[in-house]
């Protein structure tokens, strides 16, 4: 099997990592070989977050280039907007609806840019956005939003909905799981 190259982008503190760990951990437990690597970033100042998650028969490098990602998994538009020249031409760009202000915005040194999803459809990306907020919400908590987008990305994997729960239940704390698991059925099951 070729590489597979996955990018999960947001902002510091929206659980990119949570979500990157239970990535890895489902494609080791397939078979693969996984590498992943985090760069934080300014993530606890609200600063961008990317990790990178690579998979395959064998695997040398956590770093995906330009052009090589099949898949950006965003938690934010903008963010999908940021890292959208890592997308390979037939990649898919799976990402949450939300726009959070970053610090130029806040400052009024800039707008935050209109219409993202419309623009990156018309710029002929593949992409599949879903509020993933107000799904997080309806599951119990706005930090739920990495789990609605790992279900929401599950539909591009061979991977059963067993193969799913055993990863969250051994990445995700006891007290949080039937949260996390309402949330990952949620954004696997949105029509």
């Amino acid at each position: 099997m070729n590489t597979k190259n996955i990018m999960i982008v947001g902002v510091g503190g929206q659980g990119s990592l949570l979500a990157s760990k239970l990535l890895g951990y489902l494609l080791m437990k397939k078979g693969h070989d996984v590498k992943v690597s985090e760069v934080h970033g300014m993530s606890q100042r609200g600063g961008s977050v990317v990790t990178y998650v690579r998979y395959g028969d064998k695997v040398y490098s956590p770093v995906i280039d330009e052009g090589e990602a099949d898949f950006i998994v965003s938690f934010e538009l903008l963010e999908a907007a940021r890292w959208l020249p890592y997308l390979r031409e037939d990649g898919v760009m799976v990402t949450n609806t939300q726009s959070i202000d970053p610090m130029p915005v806040i400052t009024g040194a800039a707008k935050y840019p209109e219409n993202l999803v419309e623009k990156l459809l018309a710029a002929g990306v593949k992409v599949d956005a879903i509020n993933c907020l107000s799904l997080a919400e309806e599951a119990g908590s706005v930090k739920a939003v990495n789990l609605v987008l790992m279900g929401r990305l599950s539909h591009y994997f061979e991977a059963s909905d067993e193969e799913w729960m055993e990863a969250i239940e051994n990445n995700v704390p006891q007290k949080f799981l039937e949260m996390n698991r309402k949330a990952f059925a949620l954004g696997r099951d949105f029509k």
